[in-house]
């Protein structure tokens, strides 16, 4: 009798562990990676430097993961309307994790997602780039002011590459 309660209890203590193990929940918390302040602005200043070489005046801005504001720093002569738009392309490029000039090819009138658009804070014009380290976006960088998207796009792309080797981009 004793064999059979102990099996019994064995085989209670084993059932009472399965959904524990196998559950399908996910963990109630996650951990996620953020740019630091200093790499931030590191970013924000090589973007600005690589626009004054070009003798641009312009406006950036770094936005964490969620599109916060990190960094907005603004050239002398920048225009007023630069300090709005940079951050409202680096969150773009935040939230929908793609530069902003392919937001705005895949947004063009006539595709399936060019309602986007309509969102008064989305800024489909080059000059937004996604920030990424080892395959996650923690964070974007924004840049207005130059003349013409392609202009802006090179001076994001220069404070995304300022960063990159310090934090390990996974592309």
């Amino acid at each position: 009798m004793t064999r059979i309660t102990a099996r019994a209890a064995l085989m209670l203590a084993l059932l009472a562990q399965w959904p524990a193990a196998h559950s399908a929940e996910p963990p109630p918390l996650f951990s996620a990676q953020q740019l630091t302040p200093e790499t931030a602005l590191t970013a924000a200043r090589a973007a600005l430097a690589h626009c004054r070489a070009a003798g641009h005046q312009v406006a950036v801005a770094v936005v964490d993961r969620a599109g916060l504001v990190q960094v907005l720093l603004r050239d002398r002569f920048a225009g007023a309307h630069t300090v709005d738009i940079a951050p409202r392309k680096a969150w773009t490029a935040a939230s929908f994790r793609m530069s902003t000039a392919a937001l705005a090819a895949e947004t063009q009138a006539g595709k399936p997602m060019s309602g986007i658009r309509q969102s008064p804070q989305v800024m489909a014009i080059g000059g937004g780039q996604v920030i990424e380290a080892s395959g996650a976006v923690v964070g974007a960088i924004g840049v207005s002011g130059a003349p013409g998207g392609e202009a802006d796009d090179a001076c994001a792309l220069a404070g995304v590459k300022a960063v990159a080797d310090s934090i390990e981009l996974g592309n």
